[in-house]
């Protein structure tokens, strides 16, 4: 059985504070979970969401993972090989942002059969909605 996972991330100023949710789900099992910090960007929201997801399987798992940041899907299924093999530098030769998070992810994705998926924000799909729902409440606590 697939293991569904449903992340966002959310920033008021980009950088300023953030946000993040994600929904796992397995067979009839739901979690959510949710976190914020004080100043970060939405990009780094979006990929601590997908963190934050994987650290909490318990075990190696198939993974159908759905966001809907284009960076986080092509960076790490079409971005990443190159910027590895060119020592962490984009096509431009700039550092690659983010690559704390970056390396972090591509460690946790060793451990598991991940797919990514792509969905359109903000778009009516359930599940998505609901990890928008728990960054926003996330990046209000963070903000208050």
């Amino acid at each position: 059985m697939t293991v569904a996972i449903y992340t966002d991330g959310a920033c008021r100023g980009n950088p300023g504070p953030g946000g993040w949710g994600a929904v796992l789900l397995y067979g009839k099992h739901r979690r959510e979970i949710s976190g914020a910090a004080p100043d970060t960007t939405n990009n780094r929201m979006e990929l601590t969401a997908a963190i934050r997801a994987l650290e909490a399987l318990n075990r190696r798992s198939a993974v159908a993972l759905y966001t809907d940041s284009t960076y986080v899907k092509d960076g790490i299924t079409r971005w990443l090989p190159g910027w590895k093999a060119k020592g962490w530098r984009t096509a431009s030769k700039s550092p690659v942002k983010n690559r704390d998070l970056w390396e972090v992810l591509d460690a946790l994705v060793q451990g598991h059969d991940v797919t990514w998926h792509w969905v359109r924000g903000h778009a009516g799909n359930p599940e998505n909605e609901r990890a928008d729902t728990l960054a926003r409440e996330a990046l209000k606590a963070a903000a208050a």
